[in-house]
């Protein structure tokens, strides 16, 4: 009882009594509390978190390939190393901020920042939870998060121009080429998805997989494939690199960057890395939706450990998404760039039209069947497409059948691929099989002449 009753008083701790709410009321209006106080809150634990993941993501990488390769990774500062993030920002505070002589310095000034900003900005719309944890709602939320994470192409563009070198305009003309090409595929991959939630609200699309209790990843196999494939591209990581290739262009679009702001642009693909993970875990994991959250929480009135719960559970989903991107980064190789294009317009471009066109007959054949024959699929279309049980059967049928639909139909088109038909390249191996005493290269007239 005394347990229980510790439980009980520890809950009410967390119950819709907003302490903060009274304490702003007191000195402000209700409408600045809501729309002024509260957002500049909101936004500024959104950003000191980013920032602190920027800091630390350098740490954990360093630590999962170290691990990969069994080796110990960032030990000396801090037990277990975990003061080098520290260690590594200080040095590059203090370090030289060199600026090339002949380069367009105002550009260059201000590229690294265009690439922090155009990040940061879009994790505005992101529902990390319910009520507080989302710090606005855009009923276009979706389109705002393309149009504005987009920008980052410019940065990219204006940092290699500017510079008056020869390698971080190669970089860039390549980085541009291919976020451009792969934003096109990572569109197009959520219009599945958007079909099934019927709104472009971040925090709608989350409402509607809540209140149909399923993850649109069960609809959308080959959406979600697609859109993180893209993703990775789209935030130049391993193996989709190029425009970092020190093999090839020195350090690519910022080779002659350094001090706070070369670290600028790392911290936003960082940044960017969250910005894909946290949209893809709304469209397709639910964002902060997961079952008997609600019942043991808000159900009994504690709303405050309902929204905290959520927003660890979105934060969870997010972590294991970014976990695949360290994974990747040094699992895989490095694709040459023509394999770079290919896989964007030969394989996912083609993959997210048929991913469209199925999704449009899934829908179709849903509404068909519905009242045929007794037949019940919809419940309503209030939040989104809500299905019953033999609803949501047909759908997943036809997400895992579009899985073998594309790879039929992309095998289909890229069969005389040079990189794909392994058949045709063993057919060009020939094995030189040769008398012994004779020499495998046969002596010219001349050179026979003159031996004579």
């Amino acid at each position: 009882m005394f347990i229980r009753g510790s439980l009980e008083n520890a809950m009410a701790l967390l119950a819709p009594i907003n302490l903060i709410d009274s304490l702003l009321l007191k000195f402000f209006s209700e409408p600045t509390v809501n729309y002024v106080i509260w957002p500049f809150i909101q936004i500024g634990a959104v950003v000191t978190l980013t920032a602190l993941w920027v800091a630390y993501a350098t740490y954990l990488e360093r630590k999962i390939s170290a691990f990969m390769q069994a080796r110990l990774g960032p030990m000396r500062v801090g037990p277990w190393g975990l003061l080098q993030p520290i260690a590594d920002g200080l040095k590059l505070l203090v370090k030289e901020d060199f600026i090339p002589a002949n380069a367009d310095r105002w550009i260059f000034f201000v590229a690294p920042y265009i690439a922090v900003v155009a990040a940061f900005i879009v994790l505005a719309v992101v529902p990390f939870g319910p009520d507080w944890g989302v710090i606005t709602d855009v009923n276009i939320g979706v389109l705002f998060v393309l149009a504005v994470s987009s920008v980052g192409v410019l940065a990219t563009i204006l940092a290699g121009w500017s510079s008056n070198s020869k390698y971080a305009l190669l970089g860039a003309l390549r980085s541009s080429a291919q976020m451009v090409s792969y934003e096109v595929s990572m569109g197009l991959s959520i219009i599945g998805a958007l079909m099934f939630a019927r709104t472009l609200s971040l925090s709608g699309i989350v409402g509607a997989q809540a209140s149909d209790s399923i993850w649109f990843l069960a609809y959308q196999p080959i959406g979600f494939v697609i859109f993180v494939i893209s993703g990775i591209a789209e935030n130049n990581r391993a193996p989709f690199d190029l425009p970092e290739a020190e093999s090839e262009l020195v350090a690519g679009f910022h080779t002659e960057y350094s001090g706070m702001r070369w670290s600028l642009f790392f911290m936003a693909e960082y940044a960017a890395m969250v910005v894909v993970t946290a949209v893809a875990t709304t469209l397709y994991l639910g964002g902060w939706y997961f079952p008997f959250v609600y019942r043991l929480t808000e159900a009994h009135g504690y709303h405050n450990l309902y929204v905290a719960l959520s927003v660890f559970v979105f934060l969870a989903k997010a972590g294991l998404l970014l976990y695949l991107y360290f994974w990747l980064r040094w699992t895989l190789p490095r694709f040459r760039y023509d394999q770079l294009m290919d896989i964007g317009w030969k394989w996912l471009l083609p993959a997210s039209l048929i991913n469209i066109v199925t999704s449009a007959f899934a829908i179709a054949a849903l509404q068909g069947l519905d009242g045929w024959r007794g037949m019940h699929t919809i419940d309503s279309i209030t939040h989104g497409l809500n299905l019953t049980a033999s609803g949501k059967a047909i759908a997943i049928a036809f997400g895992i059948g579009n899985l073998a639909l594309t790879a039929g139909v992309l095998s289909l088109i890229n069969w005389r691929s040079r990189d794909f038909n392994l058949k045709m390249q063993r057919r060009k191996i020939r094995l030189v099989d040769l008398p012994k005493g004779r020499p495998a290269v046969a002596p010219t007239p001349d050179a026979a002449t003159q031996g004579s």
